[in-house]
């Protein structure tokens, strides 16, 4: 109970530093241009299943350009918001009467940057259970020169964040999501 309760408390923290944690935070990303979208049909004939299922990718215009409807809006929905607006698209239009879609965001194009005082500085793949120290440690770990703390910045806004604060309690850290900025800071004391 005590680390679901300090989980709780940082959590709200950082929501009102504006970083927008909150338990959002643990739900789906938000749908960008240029990610790659896996889509699955299943509830109709399977050779309507092949024709419609495929990767597509959000256009520049936050679009996405579906057999047999056309565009659709994907960018700013989560996955399931837009499973849910094909599906009663693919309905209305009576294409299908009982359609199931599975909007799933393909691997590998979306990325945590960490950079400064760690082993190996790069963009991490981020992956839905990705946490502050996870991303620090895909990235080597902190280096000789480590210091203890952080610039974490998320959508323009950053933050200093206590790194040992977070290894000597690890109920402190905190998801990060794909965009998410981290830099370890240098120190010539190290830890």
């Amino acid at each position: 109970m005590k680390r679901a309760s300090a989980t709780t408390t940082i959590l709200a923290a950082f929501a009102l530093l504006g970083l927008g944690f909150a338990p959002a935070a643990f739900a789906q990303s938000v749908l960008r241009v240029g990610d790659n979208l896996e889509i699955r049909l299943s509830g109709v004939p399977p050779e309507e299943m092949g024709a419609f299922s495929a990767t597509y990718m959000v256009d520049e215009a936050g679009m996405l350009n579906l057999p047999y409807i056309g565009l659709i809006k994907a960018s700013g929905l989560q996955a399931n918001q837009l499973q849910q607006n094909v599906e009663n698209r693919l309905k209305a239009e009576e294409i299908f009467t009982h359609p199931t879609i599975v909007v799933t965001i393909a691997n590998g194009n979306r990325f945590v940057n960490v950079r400064g005082a760690v082993r190996a500085p790069q963009r991490i793949v981020y992956t839905p259970d990705m946490t502050f120290m996870l991303a620090i440690t895909a990235a080597g770990g902190l280096g000789d020169f480590a210091g203890k703390k952080a610039r974490f910045s998320r959508d323009g806004k950053a933050t200093i964040i206590d790194i040992k604060k977070i290894i000597s309690d690890p109920s402190k850290d905190f998801p990060v999501r794909p965009g998410d900025q981290i830099e370890v800071l240098e120190s010539m004391l190290g830890f």
